[in-house]
Parts: C-alpha cells; structure tokens; sequence
C-alpha cells in the first residue's frame, strides 16, 4: 500500500492507495495519522507540504515506510512547462498530473476552488502549460471588509437573487455571482481556443460552486490525492 501525505498549514489530510486504487483518507494532527496507518502494510509514502515536517517524517521511520519527499526536481510523469517550477504549488502539480491519468490525451482544465481559485491547464501531450490564480471565496468576503471601514465579515451561503435589497445580500450578490461569473467566463475562454475540453473542479468549495456553472463539468474531490498518487508510483518504478 501507498500512503499520501498532504500537509497544509492547519491540518495534515491522509489517505491510502492500493497501487491505483483509492482505499481511504482521512485528515487531522500527526497523532490521528499515526492512528491511521497503525496495523496497516504501508511500503512506500509521498509528503507534500508547505514546509518539512520532522515529526511526519520520523513517524514514518518509526514505522519503516520509505518516503519521498515532493519538490520541484521530484520525477514527474508528465512535462512541465511552467517556466518557474520552484513556486509552483504542490496541489497544482498533483491536480494536472491526477486529471492526466484519469483523461489521458485530452485536453483537460482543472478547476481548484479553496482559500485560492486556481485555474490550471494540462493539453492532450501531456503538457502542463500554466494557468490562473484569483482569491477564493472566503478571501473576497474578508478583503472587503479588511479593507475598508464599514463592510462586515459575512459566510458564503446560497443565493438566488442578483441584485442585493441590503450590504449583506450586496456582498453576496458581488461575490458569488462575481466568481461564478469569472469561473464560465474563464472556461469559455479555454473553451474558444482548445477543443474537446475536459473540465474537472475540485477543492472544498467545489460543491457550492459546481451547480451554478453552466458549462459540462465534473467534480472529483480527491484529485490531488491522486496525482500524489501517480507520482509516488511514478518514483517507485524509476
């Protein structure tokens, strides 16, 4: 079995794979990820992180579990054409890399709605090309009321109204409707230059945000796990 470590910077998320096959995850503290491969045959793991985790480390030596560690010289299984590798994010490399397994040869967008908004492309040569970077939804609600002096901090919640009777329903209506607006108008713009577009969206605001956009998309909650995945076996049979 394969373990995926993904470390962000409140929580560690987890899960195992049985070669290409999901078997389960899990999310939480270093204590709740020692509980999760406890008694489990466990061979090889891949940590992504925002900076080293000595502490995920040595609970996978403790454990005899051969682990890489996921940088911007790690061996992928496609080409990156990024023309800064070291900046890119962990979770963007995993994303094209996870949506190239699961459409080979296609050309494939990947939407990741979290604390960012991140648009990134992978064409049917596997070619990761780039993308795009906007603030997510919780980061436009703070921004407005962090920069200026009257506005409040409100939560993303269900809308059906364009225009807003109040500041609340104001706010809601610029900034679900404004990155709704931003994410068909983003898609119909990789749409018009690149044909048969395969579109995926993912991350924790993928669900709020997936029955509002007019486009053929699917959702696929654990892609980055899976190119994790794919590129710790990539690794292993190198």
């Amino acid at each position: 079995m394969q373990l995926i470590i993904d470390i962000g910077n409140t929580k560690i998320k987890f899960a195992l794979f049985e070669g290409q096959t999901f078997i389960a995850s899990g999310n939480g503290k270093v204590s709740d990820l020692n509980s999760f491969i406890e008694n489990k045959n466990v061979a090889n793991a891949i940590i992504s992180s925002v900076a080293k985790s000595k502490k995920v480390e040595k609970l996978l030596e403790k454990h005899n579990i051969d682990f890489l560690n996921l940088s911007y010289k790690t061996s992928i299984p496609i080409t990156n054409k990024y023309k800064t590798p070291k900046t890119l994010g962990d979770d963007r490399l995993a994303n094209v890399i996870g949506i190239n397994k699961l459409y080979p040869n296609q050309n494939c967008l990947i939407i990741d709605c979290g604390t960012c908004i991140k648009f990134d492309f992978i064409n049917s040569k596997a070619e990761y090309i780039g993308g795009g970077i906007s603030p997510g939804l919780t980061m436009r609600f703070k921004a407005l009321n962090h920069f200026t002096e009257g506005l409040p901090t409100i939560k993303s919640q269900e809308i059906d109204f364009l225009e807003g009777d109040s500041t609340k329903n104001s706010i809601l209506s610029g900034v679900v409707n404004g990155t709704i607006a931003e994410i068909n108008g983003i898609i119909d713009q990789y749409s018009a230059v690149y044909d048969n577009l395969t579109i995926i969206i993912t991350g924790g605001d993928a669900n709020f945000l997936v029955t509002k956009i007019k486009s053929n998309i699917f959702v696929n909650s654990n892609l980055t796990l899976i190119g994790l995945n794919e590129i710790l076996q990539y690794n292993i049979k190198k």
